[in-house]
């Protein structure tokens, strides 16, 4: 390969607590549900969405089809997520890897951590995000502040 075609990796990892009023089982609830993951996970960016499954088990998948909404450095171009579910614990944990394709070029691979812990009536959660963004991608920063701005989703669907 010449030096010309070499793609660059930046990694990074980044951790996410958040506190929520709701009982492990609710906030598990909301990643195992397709039509609650949606709202909170897909639909809430406000993009238009080609497409969404979940199959959400050890070994299953979600796949995630869009298109950038207007105002975004990459408005109108696809993305496509991928995700499979490694590890799965009820009301606990749930470990998934997941690469990001926009206009059909993979920019991400990640490996998640969620881990719910009970505190009192709510739950603690931890958000493990580890990364490797290759060239063209969003990059850490834009990612954390993804994530920042879906974890207020997930709360505004906990209290619904």
């Amino acid at each position: 390969m010449s030096a010309t075609a070499t793609r660059s990796v930046v990694h990074d990892t980044f951790v996410l607590e958040r506190s929520y009023a709701a009982s492990p089982e609710k906030v598990f609830a909301a990643f195992a549900d397709p039509a609650k993951k949606r709202r909170w996970f897909v639909d809430a960016g406000g993009n238009h969405i080609d497409s969404y499954e979940q199959d959400f088990r050890e070994g299953g998948f979600e796949r995630v089809r869009l298109r950038f909404k207007e105002g975004m450095p990459v408005s109108g171009l696809a993305c496509a997520t991928d995700t499979l579910y490694q590890a799965i614990q009820p009301g606990r944990t749930i470990v998934f890897a997941a690469t990001m394709a926009i206009a059909g070029r993979i920019i991400s691979a990640t490996q998640v951590t969620i881990e719910l812990i009970p505190d009192g009536a709510g739950t603690n959660m931890i958000l493990t995000h580890q990364a490797a963004f290759f060239e063209g991608s969003d990059g850490p920063e834009r990612r954390r502040m993804g994530w920042t701005h879906l974890l207020g989703a997930l709360a505004a669907e906990l209290a619904s």
